[in-house]
């Protein structure tokens, strides 16, 4: 080997060993604890405007539930006036039995109690991505999901401390007949991670059966002693059908969670100008509207189970009709709706991480920091698609992940706000080294230099001819050695074998009960 060759070499391993050695993020909680300020764009009439537009929809046009008598007949009795499938609610109504009931924070457990998440107030949880049917990466290029796939991003979640949730339908495993994939999902979420996750919401029976999953992994500890209530191990996604319609599905999912003391998070599902009007005001009052008479529902079941007010818009191109996102009317809604929520009192759910590119490129870098930023000032409490969204959510994306997960760990550190103990006000340091004089030698610098700023496991901040030598990768590349390397040194939490055992004999069950279909 030449000198030159050996010289190349050894700099290069004394600079990986120093990166390995080097912390990339202090997690010191299982969810972020806010300590900076929320953003706001809208002012108390502003706020009053938007409210009163809400219930004038809520009075006047309504909110339809379909395809479900007992969810009209539970509204009826609650003081709403049903008109066919058509329910009207008195203005006022739905923000008093939400007041009433609905609390403002609750406690999500996990399977390991400490990465239990508090979920509402001042606190912020980052989630995986969901829903996708495609997943991507730079080797394989676009395919469809597997369970394999699924499982991989259950792990890789599980080890990236700015990602406080498992989530829910990572991506669709569409190796795996519909009405059987839920149970091998949230066995994934149970199995190769401890951290809390969502249920499953394509069907009432299918909600159920994580019901009894839960019930399951908690034994003993399902019920609150002092309550007598059902501890809340499931936070479960309940979209409104936008325009101002809820289906039978997502209706009777809702129930079976709330009947169970589960959390539903109630998502008015929007795409701006074809399910809501273009403008930021008309789409933010339609949202409110929604959101109220999901949660009302909820509440009308039974009162106090826990529900966070969720809100998704996105923008449109108004030539192809296609999502956008990382523009700035969608985030012009987050704030607003961020606000309603807390003058409601409730937790508050929207994206982050979201964007339209096909890669993990520039585009999709762009817009999905253009998306989590405004979710991070505007005080999301649970922020959904952190991590891995691609392509409009068509896609799941492996580098697109590692990305994701990297942003989320510096956004943690800037919503940890500014220190201010005698430390971080540094005045030793100031008059240890006086005028004229660098910083980098004094006492202070040497004992804080290891956490003093977040330092990225993948971007590349070295001169031109490191870069060169280490292979002149680019971002996508180095996030594509990131996952496989953290998939390669992955070990899986530990679990109960009684556990495990009880959870696939319900598994094989609940399979053996009913033929495959694809619905």
């Amino acid at each position: 080997m030449s000198e030159a060759r050996r010289a190349t070499r050894n700099r290069r391993g004394g600079r990986d060993a120093r990166r390995a050695g080097m912390p990339t993020v202090s997690v010191s909680s299982p969810y972020i604890k806010r300590k900076i300020p929320c953003f706001e764009v809208l002012d108390e009439e502003g706020l009053q405007i938007i409210e009163n537009n809400a219930d004038t929809i809520l009075e006047e046009v309504g909110i339809e539930f379909r395809d479900m008598p007992e969810a009209l007949e539970i509204l009826k009795q609650g003081g709403a006036e049903i008109d066919g499938v058509t329910v009207r609610f008195p203005r006022g109504l739905c923000r008093s039995i939400i007041q009433a009931s609905a609390p403002a924070e609750y406690t999500q457990h996990a399977r390991n109690p400490a990465r239990n998440v508090q979920i509402g107030g001042k606190n912020t949880v980052f989630v995986p991505a969901y829903g996708s049917p495609f997943v991507y990466d730079i080797d394989k290029g676009r395919r469809y999901a597997t369970i394999e796939d699924f499982q991989n991003f259950v792990k890789l979640a599980y080890l990236s401390p700015s990602l406080h949730h498992s989530g829910g339908t990572i991506c669709e495993p569409v190796d795996i007949a519909v009405n059987k994939r839920h149970l091998d999902m949230v066995y994934s979420h149970i199995k190769y991670s401890d951290k809390a996750f969502m249920g499953s919401v394509t069907a009432p029976e299918r909600a159920q059966d994580t019901v009894e999953m839960i019930k399951i992994i908690a034994g003993e500890n399902y019920l609150d002693p002092d309550s007598g209530r059902p501890r809340t191990y499931a936070t479960s996604l309940i979209n409104a059908n936008s325009p101002m319609t809820f289906d039978d599905t997502m209706l009777g999912a809702a129930k079976v969670y709330a009947e169970n003391n589960q959390a539903t998070i109630v998502t008015p599902f929007i795409l701006a100008g074809a399910m809501s009007p273009v403008t930021v005001a008309g789409t933010a009052a339609q949202s409110l509207a929604e959101a109220l008479a999901g949660i009302t529902f909820v509440q009308l079941v039974n009162p106090g189970a826990p529900v966070i007010f969720g809100s998704f818009a996105s923008s449109m191109s108004m030539q192809s009709g296609a999502p956008t996102f990382g523009t700035p009317e969608p985030a012009l809604v987050l704030y607003v709706m961020a606000a309603l929520a807390r003058r409601l009192g409730v937790p508050f759910r929207s994206g982050g991480g979201l964007c339209g590119s096909k890669l993990p490129d520039a585009q999709a870098a762009y817009e999905s920091l253009a998306t989590l930023y405004p979710a991070v000032m505007a005080g999301v409490n649970f922020v959904l698609h952190t991590a891995g969204w691609m392509e409009g959510g068509l896609a799941m994306g492996y580098e697109k992940f590692i990305m994701d997960a990297d942003q989320a760990a510096m956004m943690e550190i800037l919503l940890g706000g500014v220190d201010l103990s005698e430390n971080g006000q540094a005045m030793d340091a100031i008059r240890e080294v006086g005028p004229g004089v660098h910083f980098l030698g004094c006492n202070h610098t040497q004992n804080n230099f290891k956490t003093a700023f977040y330092r990225s496991p993948i971007t590349d901040n070295n001169s031109f001819e490191q870069w060169e030598s280490e292979g002149s990768l680019d971002h996508a590349q180095r996030c594509n050695a990131r996952f496989k390397k953290l998939l390669n040194d992955y070990e899986a939490p530990a679990i109960d074998p009684a556990i495990d055992e009880a959870l696939l004999a319900f598994i094989k069950q609940r399979k053996d009960s009913m033929p495959d279909s694809m619905v």
